[in-house]
């Protein structure tokens, strides 16, 4: 017979009750007794609405228990959380852009474990710059005179104009005014460092003629933006880096080359598209250039800046380089990153965005002959899978109109409409412990395998898909 109203209530236990139980008791040695408190109440109070509006049967102690572990399991759960990016864009942004290497997650655990020489000189018993512990290699690896970091490419952009350019113009062509994820542009960060942006040209053509006729007496610098996430094509002009190099330095002007996503190597030497480099651009005369360390470069998020001696230094006494300054984990993550371009034999082995990269279709196509047995077996009779090809892509912004011939698993339902389907089957995946996030694509769900690694966990998870 169920219980109801009044009598139901009654029959729940009490808070002080629950706690000297020794499930409870457990609970409280991992998780704090305010916590399970809290959820204890929060739990009771759901049971005593529940049977306040309709009949319910008797209160199940151990159920009761089970599921007050449970919702403090998932309330303690990291909020950040593996997954597996088989979305075949590389350098995700919404999934953290680049993988590191297991000798950078050493070198940030040691950072973050025992007191470093962050701003100290060992060998002078001085305060040192944090800068210096990158600056060696930005250096070595540039050409540059010196260098500074700041925590992004945006901030890098904005310290530089705000140092150099603030109350003056800057010089920036129509075609190059560019827009990046999270509607972050160009002529707003102008704004906001402030400086006047002068634009010159047209969408599609700018020549030399155009800068030199806008240098005026408020003219601070020429800036040069790298369209690293779209391409103009067609009827088009731009002016090389070093012509206006020279006609800045004719005025008595600073060059600034906004790189975004910078790389320190030649991807042409990789087999990959050919990516502008901050070596490449300082030699062609730039006096100052910024770039990321997050995307094709493959380190921590950073906004790194190379240039002349003189000019990082004025940008290093901004005040405002303080509010952009980075922690010890990320040096200590760029320092193990940047150490690994010392070595470009050996980069496609220890570096996990250039690995994904240069990873061969035929190779990810076997691979996806090996899992895609796995992926049938519990897909049952609700839907099927084959192994298709597919394309990737960089990713960040980084060479949009380039695609890496790739290899993946589709997925789509054999007994309901294939779109909405897809969208359960995708969500199916998701739901797995390590999430599984791909896409929907002609109906399928479909998993590029290119920067799968691990196989073994992939395949060992599949058991607890449930598509219903």
């Amino acid at each position: 017979m169920l219980s109801t109203g009044p009598v139901a209530r009654r029959a729940l236990p009490s808070i002080d009750r629950l706690l000297t139980d020794r499930s409870v008791e457990s609970l409280i040695a991992r998780y704090g007794r305010p916590h399970v408190i809290e959820t204890l109440r929060t739990l009771l109070e759901a049971q005593r609405s529940a049977l306040a509006d309709s009949a319910a049967p008797p209160f199940d102690h151990a159920a009761f228990l089970h599921a007050c572990a449970a919702q403090l399991e998932r309330e303690t759960a990291p909020s950040l959380r593996a997954v597996h990016n088989l979305t075949g864009t590389v350098l995700h942004t919404n999934l953290g852009r680049a993988v590191m290497p297991l000798s950078v997650a050493r070198a940030v655990m040691q950072a973050m474990t025992k007191p470093v020489n962050l701003e100290y000189d060992l060998d002078g018993a001085a305060r040192g710059e944090r800068d210096s512990h990158i600056e060696r290699w930005l250096t070595r690896l540039t050409g540059a005179q010196a260098a500074a970091v700041v925590n992004n490419n945006a901030a890098a952009v904005y310290l530089t104009l705000n140092t150099l350019a603030a109350k003056k113009e800057v010089i920036v062509s129509r075609g190059e005014l560019i827009e990046i994820g999270g509607a972050f542009r160009i002529p707003d960060i102008m704004a906001r460092s402030g400086c006047k942006l002068r634009e010159v040209g047209t969408t599609n053509r700018t020549h030399l003629r155009d800068y030199a006729e806008a240098i005026g007496p408020r003219t601070a610098a020429i800036m040069k933006v790298h369209t690293s996430n779209y391409a103009v094509q067609g009827f088009t002009a731009s002016v090389s880096e070093a012509d206006l190099a020279t006609l800045a330095h004719e005025r008595g002007l600073p060059l600034i080359v906004d790189l975004g996503s910078g790389m320190l190597v030649n991807l042409e030497d990789y087999g990959l598209p050919h990516e502008p480099t901050p070596r490449e651009a300082l030699g062609h005369g730039a006096d100052v250039v910024t770039f990321s360390g997050d995307k094709l470069l493959g380190g921590p998020q950073a906004g790194l800046i190379a240039g002349r001696k003189d000019l990082v230094a004025r940008i290093r006494k901004n005040p405002m380089k303080r509010a952009l300054r980075v922690d010890k984990m990320t040096l200590a993550a760029l320092d193990a990153v940047l150490q690994l371009y010392s070595n470009p034999a050996r980069l496609t082995e220890e570096l996990p965005t250039l690995r994904h990269l240069t990873r061969r279709a035929q190779d990810i196509e076997a691979q996806a002959n090996r899992v895609v047995a796995h992926v049938s077996r519990v897909l049952g009779n609700e839907a099927s899978a084959r192994v298709t090809a597919c394309a990737s892509q960089i990713g960040s912004g980084s060479l949009p109109v380039d695609s890496l011939p790739s290899a993946g698993i589709a997925v789509e339902s054999v007994t309901k409409k294939k779109g909405s389907a897809a969208q359960r089957i995708a969500a199916a995946f998701r739901a797995l412990p390590v999430p599984v996030v791909g896409r929907v694509k002609d109906g399928a769900f479909l998993m590029d395998l290119r920067c799968l690694e691990d196989e073994a966990d992939f395949i060992a998870q599949l058991e607890r898909l449930q598509l219903s």
